[in-house]
């Protein structure tokens, strides 16, 4: 079964300047939460997919123990310690993960205990709900510098809600996400088991696969900078590394708010760009709603 992108883990430093600039772009972000063993989030809902803004808080990571059994704890404090600002992780959605992870496994690409943890959560009534989840770990050796896992949702009713998924900017939904890769063919076994889907094009250029929720693309440098009209300015030292996301949202509402946000972007054929350095380390590619 294919898995549709759940979330995408965006590693900041200063989490509070992130979340003001988030809001500066037209997303409603929702109030700081703290993880049990010390990263703390602000999250941008979509139906069905999100936005994590993500940080180890002032006190580090508080507990060694969850730090251990959580490869998301490590790998947020590695990454960012590495690579400061960034798009860290992905995530897909699992419907069982302890089912994911035998997948994962029998593909070569898991190897790691899953992992369940809860926290609270403030819904807009000020009233505090319980959330949990499980975690199903994937890696790629080839790509030490992204992170993967597949998440379970035990109280969904508790997480999503619609109020948090309307936008100023009016964003609709996460298109998908972008990879900078050396090699992009060569990610392409990877990506077939991690989301369960075939890849609908690879090439020396690119390879896409379309989840039933968001695209995953990897792009060489030169197909980076041709089609979304940036520079591809992440080193590719340590292997690919996850580089852009995409949202749908009407252009000249967008452009007009980065405008009096002072927010620096692009026109680039038929979509709107915000390059990584202007964006708390990930590209951000705005696309006019499909008619």
């Amino acid at each position: 079964m294919s898995r549709g992108l759940d979330h995408l883990v965006l590693a900041v430093r200063d989490l509070d300047a992130a979340a003001a600039h988030y809001r500066a772009l037209g997303f409603t972000v929702g109030t700081r939460n703290r993880h049990p063993w010390g990263t703390e989030n602000h999250v941008v809902q979509f139906p069905g997919i999100f936005l994590e803004l993500i940080t180890v808080g002032a006190d580090g990571i508080t507990d060694a123990a969850w730090a251990d059994r959580s490869r998301f704890a490590s790998f947020s404090h590695d990454y960012l310690a590495s690579f400061g600002d960034g798009f860290a992780m992905l995530v897909v959605e699992a419907q069982d993960a302890a089912a994911d992870k035998l997948s994962f496994d029998e593909a070569d690409i898991g190897g790691f205990e899953p992992f369940f943890f809860e926290r609270q959560a403030t819904r807009p009534d000020g009233s505090v709900v319980r959330v949990a989840f499980t975690l199903a770990f994937a890696a790629d050796t080839a790509m030490p510098a992204a992170g993967f896992f597949a998440t379970q949702q035990h109280e969904p009713q508790n997480f999503w809600n619609p109020d948090f998924q309307r936008h100023a900017n009016g964003a609709v939904k996460v298109g998908g996400i972008v990879m900078l890769a050396a090699e992009p063919a060569a990610t392409v076994p990877f990506f077939e088991a991690f989301t369960g889907a075939r890849a609908v094009c690879a090439s020396a250029r690119n390879m896409a696969i379309v989840t039933p929720r968001g695209t995953v693309e990897a792009m060489s440098p030169d197909c980076y900078r041709d089609v979304l009209g940036l520079e591809p300015d992440l080193s590719l030292a340590h292997g690919p590394r996850l580089a852009a996301f995409k949202v749908t949202a009407p252009l000249e509402a967008v452009a007009a708010r980065l405008d009096e946000a002072g927010i620096p972007f692009i026109r680039h054929r038929k979509h709107l760009a915000i390059a990584a350095a202007d964006n708390f380390g990930t590209a951000l590619i705005f696309e006019e709603p499909k008619t």
